[in-house]
């Protein structure tokens, strides 16, 4: 059982999990069941997302870079199947320019529905007015528009098809597109550590963000502070046994 497994095994699980290694993989190097990796992988992901989504909240962002990254669970869209959900899933991130924090994400397709669930999400954790760039797909047209009170918000849209628009850059979020799919296995474009099911694809985005956010010294900030510091949302940088705590503290 996950809760037998001692603190020191359970943090170096989560560590393989958010160092680009699969579940199996991970079973092999710690020597315990895929059983055992999904249990723990299932409770750090609702514990993660569920700390982050109460404490990452008025926050003093000034400038949010926004993108969506492709992956897909237990098929492409193209692989004939009927399990449910299978096909590609989009990532929708936004990251904080000056303190590399991830203050949202948002999983589910392209469409606007998803787009305005996201940029509600992302509005609804700022505490000031912020200047948002996004690259020129339409969605984001009409969901930052419908999300954000005029004054809330200046979009910027990095895309020669809109000579109108504020141009602004999208290099950090790009590069986070990068890091999240270095360090999850799922998020390779040729893999077959996908996820096999939406609800455990969640979890591990819930789980990377809260590390990247937490735990990761960002090279780019001075001083070693993780995102979360710089952000004034933490005191001190996180380890994986804090997590394992974290976890134990929410069942």
């Amino acid at each position: 059982m996950v809760n037998r497994l001692a603190t020191e095994k359970r943090a170096l699980i989560l560590q393989l999990l958010t160092e680009g290694m699969g579940v199996t993989a991970t079973t092999r190097i710690v020597g315990c069941s895929k059983n055992t990796v999904l249990k723990l992988l299932r409770d750090a992901g609702q514990a993660c997302a569920a700390y982050q989504d109460e404490n990452l909240r008025n926050l003093e962002c000034r400038r949010i870079q926004a993108d969506e990254i492709w992956s897909f669970v237990y098929a492409k869209k193209t692989t004939r199947t009927s399990t449910p959900d299978a096909g590609d899933v989009w990532t929708w991130v936004a990251i904080c320019e000056d303190t590399k924090l991830v203050p949202a994400w948002w999983i589910g397709d392209r469409s606007y529905e998803t787009g305005i669930l996201f940029m509600e999400d992302l509005a609804a954790r700022m505490s000031n007015p912020i200047q948002l760039t996004t690259d020129g797909l339409t969605t984001y047209l009409d969901a930052v528009n419908d999300a954000f009170s005029d004054w809330m918000v200046e979009h910027r849209v990095l895309n020669r098809h809109y000579p109108d628009a504020k141009v602004g850059r999208t290099a950090y979020i790009e590069g986070q597109n990068l890091t999240m799919r270095m360090s999850m296995r799922r998020y390779q474009r040729t893999t077959d550590a996908h996820s096999k099911k939406l609800v455990n694809h969640a979890h591990a985005v819930a789980l990377n963000c809260m590390v990247y956010n937490f735990v990761g010294v960002h090279q780019s900030l001075p001083g070693r502070v993780a995102p979360a510091m710089a952000a004034g949302v933490t005191s001190r940088i996180w380890t994986f046994a804090d997590i394992v705590r974290l976890v134990d503290g929410s069942n």
